[in-house]
């Protein structure tokens, strides 16, 4: 299992040192909420931060913003190592490819989310090209929301239909994700489990990073 803690519930005061302590622990990803104020109701930062974020662990970058195309250079330019934007935040399937295809050409993987009222049958025509799929089991937009059981489904068909036409694909889940609900999601076929307020804020974080990995 991949963990990627996210930054969000970071003290962002003692950002290099968060970082540090999760890539330490076990953490091979660090995970980058990037909201704009439009596609989500909250902001949180932009590539500035993105670049300032010095760390071993792959830079996974998720991005919440209208747009998304118009936007993805900046984020390879500072650094993102994969970026993840929404499927809803495009038009139509035309503009979806080419932000898959701008993200390759820029030397970065490509990732497509969907939120939880979308059906997961939406990826169906991109499955071969990303490099990972992200499943969020809570609303985008804010922290420490309640999983959604929904969210196993939608995991489970990735795992069927999409490892056969896409071996290394990343299935990635995000939203209110502790030991109890990650165990549901990596027996339902996730590879990489976002966490956020349950690593970050906890003494005994190492070990809760090691639960995770361990699944």
């Amino acid at each position: 299992m991949i963990v990627a803690p996210s930054i969000l519930a970071c003290d962002f005061s003692r950002l290099s040192a968060e970082v540090s302590k999760m890539a330490e622990a076990g953490a091979s990803f660090i995970h980058l909420d990037v909201m704009d104020g439009v596609f989500v109701p909250n902001s949180t930062f932009g590539p500035e931060l993105v670049a300032k974020v010095k760390t071993p662990a792959i830079k996974d970058t998720h991005l919440m913003v209208i747009n998304p195309y118009s936007r993805i250079p900046d984020f390879a330019s500072a650094g993102a190592d994969i970026i993840t934007f929404h499927i809803e935040a495009c038009k139509d399937e035309k503009e979806v490819h080419a932000c898959i295809e701008l993200i390759h050409r820029l030397g970065k993987k490509a990732g497509l989310s969907i939120k939880p009222l979308t059906p997961v049958e939406a990826y169906a025509p991109y499955l071969s090209e990303i490099d990972l799929a992200l499943i969020m089991s809570v609303e985008p937009g804010a922290g420490g929301q309640k999983f959604m059981p929904s969210a196993l489904d939608k995991i489970s068909w990735l795992k069927e239909r999409g490892l056969p036409l896409n071996p290394n694909l990343y299935i990635e889940v995000d939203g209110g994700i502790n030991l109890d609900t990650g165990r549901l999601c990596a027996a339902s076929g996730a590879n990489v489990l976002v966490a956020g307020s349950y690593l970050y804020g906890h003494e005994d974080y190492e070990e809760r990073v090691k639960g995770l990995l361990e699944l």
